[in-house]
């Protein structure tokens, strides 16, 4: 390798530590130099200071021996105070011959941090992020000086991450690499089976290089292999179509953009041409403008795998299942007209579309009058797009997003007129689930005519405001409030709901790099707080933006009658969750999902905060929430339902299921001016940023008790 009088050197890897030689002054034109292993093994290191303190990251008495404890203490420049990040992430000393880990291995907040050879186990890897934090990668907690004290000899441990000075350690000029991938390309499928398929593309390129590449489907991550790998097998099901697609990432955590994405569809695994029998025994009750049915469940030689109901001939809602869980035989039908009579019936279905005769039928009357926990349901438009952000103006009418199409449009519900008012300016799908998302207005609105929107780009996700003038868009007076928001196929959250504080707030995803999540310095997979014009306001926790973190992708936001603030989230696989926000509150993803533990010390880690409310994936994927008299309302895709909840104290109790496969996919429930609901579908067209592919229905929703 070539030598200058005045170099700097680097070690690539997660965190990078830039050296230089004494009096010399960092050129920024100068090309860096990457050390191969021989010689980064000469380095020596570079000293760590504690910020609260000025005293640098130290171990005991200059002892090389397995288990000495760190402390801080007065910087002297000895090589027991010189420390490497490693590509591998590990946090060396002595040149190389110690690394740094909590002692025992354990990942329990308060555990010393000790010196150990270096064993490539993940006890000792870590992470260095933007703010200074250096973050044990298999607790997710942080080095911190104990106590916060600052004299020499104390301690240094893992504890929970809080973004304050004793968790903050300067070094010389870092390095960063702040460069992503680019996106892989050529994703093919071969050797498709009913349960698994090979799954190849073409490799990414990357400043450093690329460490790893993750595979998904549908916004799901489904596995991860290294960057050496260009092809892998993954499981499927039987006779699904997915959407499968591919993002690299490097060793300093930049995530690509997703791949182009490759619709998979498998076989089943056997030719299934037999219907089920007909359910039988079918009956029905009235409770107000509400009707219950139940049946008994019908057989198949291979599995009922879901139950359409009929209403007066014509379909109105599906009971999913699956072979393996087998669809529920009850189904509530609400909304209805009082005092009128509905026959029904109920058809089987298996998991190649099969379907069973008709049962026998029953009729029902409705009550003379409403006693249930929605007494109508109307609509009120249809739309050939995706129905995204809505909001209630203070003259009745509405305007919604049209998430694929980037425009706006005021909508009368007195006569379902529809009015396009105007396409906000650099809006970008994903070919996932970005574009046009968020609206909001704050109570100056009548006043200010200010619109705030959240949306994607080119580039990232942004939030802007823009003035209704008459019945347009005035798109000359557009101001960016907040941009650099990372974006990615999916995980762009998206919701802005305004707080009884004067505060927007707003939802952000992961863009499907997690541990950003669990980055305050970053804008991605939090709970944001912003002024009116932009500004943060200044009883923020952590000096920017964020409000909340460790969130995966949440798209809902609500206030409840105390002014708290509610947040919906999606979960991977296992569970969605609603939660209960607190300012600078860690909600412990990635290494929590709901209440499952996914890494790490999971959802036992110190300071995670636990979610009020969980639910399987197959029954929520929901999106906008809304609450009305203290009762909390959520819109679910994948469940096809609607839940509710009311709230008493910081509990959510009486959780009903209302419109289960009556709608279909819901994305979106607000509260309208006199205390009812709007609530939007999301049927089709919801992961490709096609515009006017879609057809969907907005309701009102009239409720009761």
């Amino acid at each position: 390798m070539k030598r200058h009088g005045c170099s700097r050197y680097w070690l690539t890897g997660l965190a990078t530590l830039a050296l230089f030689p004494a009096g010399c002054i960092d050129d920024p034109g100068a090309d860096p130099e990457v050390l191969d292993s021989d010689e980064a093994a000469a380095v020596t290191g570079a000293p760590l200071t504690s910020v609260a303190s000025g005293k640098c990251l130290d171990v005991k008495g200059r002892s090389t021996t397995t288990g000495t404890a760190l402390q801080i203490y007065t910087c002297n420049g000895q090589d027991n105070q010189s420390f490497n990040f490693t590509s591998a992430g590990e946090l060396q000393v002595y040149g190389g011959t110690r690394c740094v880990e909590p002692a025992n291995g354990a990942t329990t907040a308060g555990t010393k941090a000790v010196i150990a050879n270096c064993s490539g186990q993940a006890r000792q890897k870590w992470t260095r992020t933007s703010a200074g934090a250096i973050v044990h990668q298999q607790s997710g907690l942080c080095l911190d000086v104990e106590g916060r004290r600052t004299t020499n000899g104390t301690a240094v441990q893992i504890w929970t991450c809080n973004n304050q000075t004793n968790q903050q350690w300067s070094s010389p000029p870092v390095e960063v690499d702040t460069q992503p991938p680019t996106p892989p390309s050529g994703v093919s499928a071969s050797n498709v089976t009913c349960s698994s398929a090979r799954l190849s593309w073409s490799a990414s390129t990357d400043n450093i290089g690329v460490a790893g590449y993750d595979i998904y489907h549908d916004g799901q991550q489904m596995t991860s292999v290294s960057g050496s790998t260009l092809s892998t097998t993954i499981n499927v099901m039987p006779g699904v179509s997915w959407g499968v697609y591919v993002n690299a990432r490097d060793a300093a955590g930049n995530v690509s953009q997703a791949s182009e994405t490759l619709r998979l569809t498998t076989p089943h695994c056997e030719v299934d041409d037999q219907p089920p029998a007909a359910p039988t025994n079918l009956t029905g009750t009235a409770s107000g403008t509400s009707v219950t049915l139940g049946w008994t469940a019908a057989t198949d030689n291979v599995a009922v795998t879901a139950y359409d109901v009929y209403r007066n001939g014509a379909k109105v809602g599906t009971v999913p299942g699956t072979a393996s869980s087998p669809p529920a035989t009850t189904f509530v039908d609400s909304g209805l007209s009082a005092a009128t009579a509905y026959t029904y019936h109920v058809i089987a279905l298996d998991a190649q579309g099969n379907a069973s005769p008709a049962s026998g039928s029953t009729s029902v009357t409705t009550g003379s009058a409403c006693s249930s926990a929605v007494c109508e349901v109307v609509q009120v438009a249809t739309d050939t797009d995706l129905p995204w952000g809505l909001v209630s103006l203070p003259d009745g009418t509405v305007l919604y997003s049209r998430r694929d199409a980037d425009d706006i449009v005021q909508l009368n519900p007195s006569t379902g007129a529809k009015t396009s008012i105007g396409t906000v300016p650099n809006v970008a799908g994903t070919d996932g689930e970005g574009g046009l998302m968020g609206l909001a207005i704050a109570p100056t609105f009548e006043t200010d005519r200010w619109l705030y929107i959240m949306h994607t780009s080119p580039t990232d996700n942004r939030i802007v405001r823009i003035k209704v003038v008459g019945n347009r868009l005035d798109t000359s007076t557009e101001q960016v409030l907040i941009s650099g928001i990372p974006r990615n196929k999916y995980h762009n959250g998206g919701r802005l709901r305004w707080g009884p504080d004067g505060k927007l707030y707003a939802t952000t995803g992961d863009a499907q790099n997690a541990n950003l999540a669990q980055d305050t310095s970053s804008l991605a997979g939090k709970v944001l707080r912003l002024e009116p014009d932009g500004r943060v306001p200044s009883d923020n926790p952590f000096g920017n933006y964020v409000w909340s973190y460790g969130h995966r992708n949440p798209q809902g936001l609500a206030f409840d009658s105390m002014g708290r603030l509610w947040e919906q989230e999606f979960g991977n696989t296992v569970m969605d969750e609603t939660n209960l926000i607190q300012k600078g509150g860690n909600y412990g993803w990635p290494n929590c999902e709901g209440t499952t533990s996914q890494g790490g010390s999971g959802c036992s880690t110190a300071g995670y905060i636990a979610p009020k409310l969980t639910y399987r994936t197959s029954e929520g994927s929901c999106s906008g929430i809304a609450i009305v008299d203290d009762v909390f309302y959520a819109a679910c895709q994948r469940g096809t339902r609607m839940y509710r909840a009311v709230i008493s104290g910081s509990s959510l109790t009486g959780v009903q299921q209302l419109f289960v496969g009556t709608y279909g996919r819901l994305r979106t429930v607000e509260p309208t001016l006199d205390g009812n609901l709007w609530l939007t579908t999301t049927n089709t067209g919801g992961t490709d940023s096609v515009p006017n592919n879609s057809n969907e229905r907005i309701f009102r929703v009239i409720l009761g008790n």
